[in-house]
């Protein structure tokens, strides 16, 4: 038997047997029989929620770039001014994201009283002269000084979430969910003085999934259908009036599958040339930067029009990747809720993929021409830092919980640092054994293969 350079046999390992293979069996079952098994891993949701947001985030990054220079030169201001805005408010967004996802849940339900606080105090202030500011005809917006701005609405959605999943939870824990008084009181009324103090401001579109926000909440806390039917038949009822008192608002109402400009008060022309720019774009685009309904045709090209920018410049390759990016989100936070044994977790979890999915649902429905423009934009996608921080600290909620599943736990115990740290002092053979050593490789070395 040859020796090894020490002098030593060489150790003979075992073969591994080959995997049994059913004869005939169909390929394509078997490759779906593999990935249903990777997507019931523990830490599929994990991953699903870590990478799909932040490759939202980086997409929209490019895409804030490429629609908003000409909106940019155009005010007389540097090429990449949004851009370099929209990346501060990621980078602050970025470490919303990390500090979320590593606070502990009881934190998270103690931070929900002082967020609704400090929501309601600064949605109040936008209504004293002199502090609140207007734009595009939306009271709605905190001046901070030079160019930047805040929107306290945006972070209404969040105290919404976290206030009325911690509300709902301590009420089941006590088992008074049966009533419907407890049900509703007071998660009705607080909604509606956020949802008040919104339409103060003339933002019905931030009303809307402040709205969609507060059923999610109801149908995950089991309200029972005539209690659910009551609540979304009075909120309809509101919706009507606002819609048909507003000029405004009826006019968006009628450019909903508008394939060209009226003339008149209602003449579609910004969801027209949302619609030319994806039926322009073809099947993989233009090319970044190429966009040609950017040039001043269509208004809001960096914001709630992003979406149909990037079917231009990426094509529907591009559109179908953003789609299926929400889509594992929305899946991703759907699953975390179903699993979770705590009453908050699954809550919270809930409102927070209830609030990014049906706000991406309007904004790409607006731009579609199929639903009204509601002035919302793309979660993670359009430019606006006061949009950005609350989401991003809102998807750290959902890593926080994905983390937090017992199997995911147990997976993310089991992985070993790349590399590890010596002992100090002793010889060779007494110091820890290399970390990024692979566990299969570990557990191979510690079977016994009799010899000596």
């Amino acid at each position: 038997m040859p020796s090894s350079r020490t002098g030593r046999p060489p150790v003979q390992r075992a073969a591994r047997p080959a995997p049994l293979r059913i004869a005939g069996e169909n390929p394509l079952r078997r490759l779906r029989t593999r990935a249903r098994r990777a997507w019931d891993r523990p830490l599929t949701a994990y991953y699903l929620i870590l990478g799909g947001s932040m490759l939202i985030t980086v997409l929209g990054l490019v895409m804030v770039y490429s629609a908003s220079q000409i909106t940019a030169l155009q005010l007389s201001l540097p090429g990449s001014f949004f851009f370099r805005k929209q990346f501060l408010a990621a980078l602050i967004g970025g470490a919303l994201l990390f500090a979320a996802s590593r606070m502990p849940v009881k934190l998270h339900r103690a931070l929900a009283y002082p967020i609704l606080a400090a929501a309601v105090f600064s949605m109040a202030l936008v209504q004293v002269p002199g502090i609140g500011m207007s734009v595009n005809g939306n009271r709605n917006w905190i001046s901070l000084g030079g160019s930047f701005q805040i929107q306290p609405s945006e972070f209404g959605k969040l105290a919404l979430v976290l206030w009325g999943a911690d509300l709902i939870a301590r009420k089941q824990e006590k088992r008074l969910l049966t009533q419907w008084k407890h049900m509703l009181v007071p998660l009705v009324p607080v909604a509606f003085l956020l949802l008040g103090l919104i339409m103060l401001g003339g933002d019905m579109g931030t009303a809307i999934i402040l709205t969609a926000i507060l059923f999610g909440l109801l149908w995950l806390a089991g309200a029972p259908t005539r209690l659910f039917a009551g609540v979304l038949s009075v909120a309809g009822l509101i919706g009507v009036i606002l819609i048909k008192t507003s000029p405004n608002r009826m006019a968006r109402l009628a450019c909903i599958g508008a394939t060209e400009p009226k003339a008149g008060a209602a003449d579609c022309w910004q969801a027209v040339h949302g619609i030319y720019a994806l039926a322009s774009g073809g099947i993989f685009g233009s090319g970044l930067g190429a966009s040609v309904e950017k040039w001043g045709q269509l208004p809001e090209a960096h914001t709630d029009f992003i979406f149909a920018v990037t079917g231009e410049e990426l094509g529907l390759a591009g559109t179908l990747s953003v789609l299926a990016l929400f889509a594992a989100l929305g899946y991703a936070g759907i699953r975390v809720a179903g699993r979770t044994e705590d009453p908050f977790v699954r809550y919270a979890a809930g409102g927070v993929t209830t609030w990014l999915i049906a706000q991406a649902v309007i904004n790409i429905g607006a731009v579609l021409g199929l639903l009204p423009i509601a002035g919302v934009p793309l979660p993670l996608f359009s430019y606006g830092g006061s949009a950005l921080l609350p989401t991003m600290f809102a998807v750290g909620l959902l890593i926080a919980f994905a983390r937090d599943e017992p199997g995911a736990r147990a997976a993310l115990a089991m992985r070993q640092p790349r590399f590890g740290r010596k002992r100090a002092g002793g010889s060779r053979a007494e110091r820890v054994p290399r970390r990024w050593n692979t566990m299969r490789r570990r557990a191979s070395a510690a079977r016994p293969s009799g010899e000596r």
